[in-house]
């Protein structure tokens, strides 16, 4: 009954495309998944919104999951690959425009327009469960707790199916060895 407590399992960060339905891809019941959208799902440090939802998501109701779920065909990562000028919003796409460029070397050995979109798709749900492991809220819970585990998902629109990108199960090494962790993830 939705009038009771909730006590979701997942925090689920998704993008605000609106055929990103996080219990609908996800397969959950209502009040299983506390759900947090923004263009692009992403986890921008200094964002005080984003923090707020994953300190009270993981302290709080002390979800056992996180999952940052991007998309193919996602309009935020297309217009950061395009480099246009659209106002506003580019404050925002900057940060995916930083993991284009700090991917950069990697995207260029793609010759297809559409693979290399799709990659950095991949890459920036990457980015953003790496930004998730460096809040103090996850190393505080990873620290005394040992939950919760952190998966970066990729929705195909076309098939239905999802793409797991990384599964990060504390407990884990400490925040100075993830470079290590996010070369093996490549």
């Amino acid at each position: 009954m939705l009038s009771h407590d909730q006590k979701p399992d997942f925090l689920w960060i998704g993008c605000s495309d609106s055929r990103m339905s996080a219990e609908h891809i996800a397969g959950a019941d209502p009040g299983k998944m506390f759900v947090h959208r923004n263009i692009a799902n992403m986890v921008v440090p200094g964002d005080l919104n984003i923090l707020s939802v994953v300190q009270y998501a993981v302290e709080v109701l002390k979800v056992q999951h996180v999952i940052v779920c991007g998309h193919y065909e996602c309009g935020g990562v297309k217009a950061a690959m395009a480099g246009k000028k659209l106002g506003l919003i580019d404050q925002w796409l900057v940060n995916i425009k930083n993991v284009r460029d700090k991917y950069q070397a990697e995207l260029d050995q793609i010759a297809d327009d559409h693979a290399r979109f799709d990659r950095l798709v991949e890459l920036n749900v990457l980015e953003q469960v790496n930004h998730l492991v460096e809040t103090a809220s996850v190393q505080t819970m990873w620290a005394n707790h040992k939950i919760p585990s952190l998966h970066g998902w990729v929705f195909n629109l076309r098939s239905g199916l999802l793409n797991e990108v990384v599964n990060l199960v504390p407990p884990l090494m400490p925040v100075a060895e993830k470079e290590k962790l996010t070369a093996s993830i490549r």
